[in-house]
């Protein structure tokens, strides 16, 4: 049986403000609890807190107690969507839970997950994804023809696709049997974590783009995006789910399949900004990578400061790595207001111009007669650092040299980063001094590939770095299979192959621009 307790509250919110250059994001966090006799919906909520970072825009959990399936999902950050009675409430020893950024137009309550279907035998299933398909297409043809379109629901992810062709193929062979079967004819990255009355599931792709990991509870099991949302419930990390893996967990305990060979290519960008500093993927601390790359930076693109302040926060550990290696004392010279972040209140257009200084403000009195390195984590399109540079001046600063944790950025990415379209990206068009002349900095340096490499600790062959290079370890549909399109034809029964693909929120709509 599936219980739909969702609260549809939100879905007359306006859409966020604009706001002058996006950060980089990653579409979603994945979150799953096997435990019988503790508060599970409770223990995702908070494993669902430590993962907000990677999706501000919706949230939702699943709990099955044996007999039903029942979702709570709705817009907004996790503690505007659950509180304790709504917690409470939820009744369980299996949850599933997912926070969500949508990545492509603006967020819908019914793409907020964890995404439900029933399937033929009356059972429930409830899905989390994170990541992002290239196969979406031929996806949709397969589920058009087996009758596992949703056209009254209103989803268009391929997180949906994919819970309704499982949920079709569950009525003859059981979920666990329905994803080896299906699994391996799904391309691009996902980390899936689904559930159905009593069986907790998990899933990693072939190359383990995402990182996905699983952890011990005294009484049960958790799998969840990153090892800081371990941490929060007090779950012990017991290894990552491999790529290509299957996870089964109920009360005969835990069962490993293998529906495809790994060929590791996990995201580098994950290392540079994506992930918690305090998560650790493939052995390999988070903090000290970023510490490292910042070392290493100091080493490549030396400069003649009084002080090195990082853009707070992701920019701060590279920034603590290039003071260490180059002796320039390190000091605070932004201000971040950690509650701006995503929100349903529309600025004035005032405000709006204010534009960076919503979120960073100078300390002037630190500030006022240095000479400055300033360390972000990467420039996308150059607004953010432009206007931040435009700010440290006004402020009094001498000298401004930026100093970037990555390589320039130059492709989009495909498996689940929101990154702009090649033709916005400011280090496509424009040569090294072209883009410091374009932000105003007096020096610009970045990284290279190979010291962020190197500070991963990871071999090259192990990583995909395709939003710096271009060179896409999972192959792409045709360009005119790929864009945002596809599935918004199901609501009005015109599902065809030759429109462009809706995959999972992100829209790559920037496809003509690929290699």
């Amino acid at each position: 049986m599936v219980t739909d307790q969702t609260d549809q509250s939100a879905a007359g919110h306006p859409s966020a403000p604009e706001t002058p250059e996006p950060e980089p994001r990653e579409e979603c966090g994945v979150f799953g609890v096997w435990a019988p006799g503790e508060e599970v919906a409770k223990l995702t909520y908070y494993g669902l807190y430590a993962l907000q970072h990677r999706g501000q825009e919706a949230a939702g959990i699943s709990v099955a107690d044996g007999s039903q399936v029942v979702v709570f999902k709705d817009l907004g950050l996790v503690s505007q969507v659950f509180d304790e009675q709504v917690l409470s409430s939820l009744h369980g020893h299996v949850a599933v839970g997912h926070c969500r950024y949508s990545t492509t137009g603006s967020p819908t309550w019914e793409n907020a997950q964890p995404t439900f279907r029933t399937t033929a035998a009356g059972s429930g299933l409830a899905l989390g994804h994170n990541g992002n398909l290239v196969n979406t297409a031929e996806l949709l043809e397969r589920a058009t023809a087996a009758g596992a379109v949703d056209t009254r629901g209103g989803a268009t992810t391929d997180s949906d696709l994919i819970c309704g062709l499982l949920a079709a193929a569950a009525a003859d062979t059981g979920i666990e049997q329905a994803a080896l079967e299906l699994l391996p004819t799904v391309r691009g990255a996902f980390c899936l974590v689904f559930s159905d009355e009593s069986t907790l599931y998990a899933a990693r792709d072939p190359h383990g783009v995402r990182p996905l990991v699983l952890g011990r509870l005294e009484r049960g099991w958790v799998v969840a995006s990153e090892t800081a949302a371990l941490d929060i419930v007090g779950a012990s990390f017991v290894r990552e789910v491999e790529p290509g893996e299957l996870i089964a967990i109920d009360e005969e305990g835990l069962r490993s399949s293998r529906f495809a060979n790994p060929e590791p290519k996990g995201c580098v960008f994950e290392y540079v900004y994506l992930a918690r500093p305090d998560t650790t993927i493939a052995g390999r601390s988070v903090h000290a990578t970023r510490v490292d790359i910042g070392r290493r930076l100091a080493a490549e693109h030396p400069a003649e400061a009084d002080l090195v302040i990082p853009v707070p926060e992701s920019g701060t550990p590279a920034a603590i790595g290039y003071a260490q290696a180059s002796g320039i004392p390190y000091g605070s010279g932004l201000v971040k207001n950690a509650y701006v972040g995503r929100t349903f209140i529309q600025p004035s257009q005032t405000i709006r111009q204010l534009g960076i200084r919503l979120k960073l403000n100078p300390l002037r009195e630190v500030i006022r007669g240095k000479r400055l390195v300033v360390v972000d984590d990467s420039i996308v399109r150059g607004n953010t650092q432009r206007a931040l540079v435009r700010m440290l001046r006004e402020a009094g600063a001498v000298e401004v040299h930026v100093r970037i944790a990555s390589p320039p950025v130059r492709w989009p990415c495909f498996y689940g980063i929101d990154f702009a379209s090649r033709a916005e990206l400011i280090a496509n068009g424009l040569d090294l001094d072209g883009v410091r002349r374009s932000i105003g900095a007096d020096s610009l340096g970045y990284v290279s590939l190979e010291a962020l490499v190197a500070a991963s600790e990871q071999p090259r062959t192990r990583l995909c770095s395709a939003c710096f290079d271009g060179k896409y370890p999972i192959a792409l549909p045709d360009e005119a299979r790929i864009g945002k399109h596809l599935l918004e034809g199901i609501e009005k029964g015109v599902a065809g192959s030759a429109a462009p693909v809706h995959a999972n929120g992100y829209g790559a709509a920037d496809a003509l621009s690929r290699p």
